[in-house]
């Protein structure tokens, strides 16, 4: 039984809402447009990083990796979504949705 072949193609997330973005791969030769649960094929991203305000007011903003989940569809190419997803975006967390 032959892998199946995933590839970025783009992500439309821009601070400051960088987790709210549609993810498009190519998937075995097909682009695939990942919407968050439109269709059997969606990739949720969540960011890692954090965004508080000290005790002066202040904005205090982390960085962290994503926390990817997948629909059923997508989960033997799970691993591999990830590893493009970290290559090819920024970690998040921008505050944009505070």
């Amino acid at each position: 039984m032959s892998k199946r072949k995933v590839e970025f193609v783009s992500y439309s997330g821009k601070p400051p809402g960088l987790c709210y973005g549609v993810l498009t791969l190519r998937i075995d030769g097909r682009e695939v447009v990942c919407e968050q649960f439109v269709n059997e094929n969606w990739v949720r991203l969540a960011s890692g990083g954090d965004f508080s305000f000290d005790e002066d007011g202040n904005e205090n903003v982390t960085e962290g990796p994503w926390t990817v989940e997948v629909s059923e569809s997508l989960e033997d190419l799970k691993s591999d979504i990830e590893k493009l997803i970290y290559d090819n975006i920024p970690y998040g967390c921008c505050g944009g949705c505070v």
